[in-house]
């Protein structure tokens, strides 16, 4: 059965706000879009250990699309839909090129399991890297920076001290061009910026775009709320976009903002969807 149109929101920071969770309006407005037969999709850069972390079964949404589209699941079903991984030789490529300009680097084991990972550090004092490290240290392992591990990954994650300049990204992208990479504000310590490489075929927009396809919705339905670099795609991919109040000024530039005044901007977004203004 065809849905009647797909709003995909955000987690941290977007459909969660400065209280690390959906406000009492942001919930209401999920279960409303279900009644009037929209799909409602989060779309994250927690991986699924993460998400499952964040969200209990019965989180009224449809779709999970997680680790930035690498991996697509049913939530009330919690099956896995699609996931899609870098090959052995692109992680041999891009830890050579995160190699090469000294970052301090993580490499995930492949989907469901991509909690897992092998850390490199390169030596200086990176505060960030450090606490994603004992975040997930019962899953991290060290990791051997003369050669990449074997087989494929699900991506390869690096962290930028936010006094490092000027970012590798720029570079990162016109070297590793036929692959996703992607810039994030650290959800850690809100300052330090996430470098993560996927496979071509992982992002919000390309995950999104497929589960548009698969349910049959008209890409002119559809509403995407987000708040950072890593929803850029998302929003631009999008008939309609709006980002939540404190995003990036690069962002604001490019894309209405929708403010609520207390933590329901997703909320405020929607209804402004709704009534034909975005």
């Amino acid at each position: 059965m065809n849905a009647r149109g797909m709003v995909v929101t955000d987690l941290d920071g977007t459909l969660f706000q400065s209280r690390h969770k959906a406000s009492p309006r942001n919930l209401q407005t999920l279960v409303e879009l279900g009644v009037r037969g929209h799909l409602r999709v989060i779309a994250t850069g927690r991986n699924l250990y993460s998400a499952r972390k964040a969200l209990r079964a019965d989180f009224p949404v449809d779709y999970l699309l997680f680790s930035s589209g690498a991996g697509v699941m049913d939530w009330p079903a919690q099956r896995l839909l699609r996931s899609v991984s870098l090959s052995a030789r692109e992680v041999a490529r891009a830890f050579a090129a995160l190699s090469a300009r000294n970052l301090d680097f993580m490499v995930h084991r492949p989907i469901p399991d991509n909690h897992f990972f092998h850390y490199y550090p390169a030596g200086g004092p990176n505060p960030d890297f450090e606490a994603r490290k004992s975040v997930y240290a019962p899953f991290a392992s060290p990791g051997d920076r003369s050669a990449p591990p074997p087989g494929e990954a699900s991506q390869l994650l690096a962290v930028e001290p936010p006094d490092r300049r000027p970012s590798v990204y720029e570079e990162l992208r016109a070297e590793l061009s036929g692959l996703t990479v992607l810039r994030a504000t650290s959800p850690l310590d809100g300052r330090s910026r996430w470098i993560e490489v996927f496979s071509a075929l992982a992002s919000k927009a390309r995950a999104a775009a497929w589960l548009a396809g698969e349910r049959g919705v008209d890409p002119r339905l559809v509403l995407a709320v987000g708040n950072d670099y890593n929803d850029r795609d998302l929003l631009e991919w999008a008939a309609h976009a709006c980002l939540v109040a404190g995003s990036p000024p690069e962002l604001l530039a490019d894309f209405p903002s929708c403010s609520s005044g207390d933590d329901s901007d997703f909320a405020a977004a929607v209804e402004a969807w709704e009534r034909g203004q975005l």
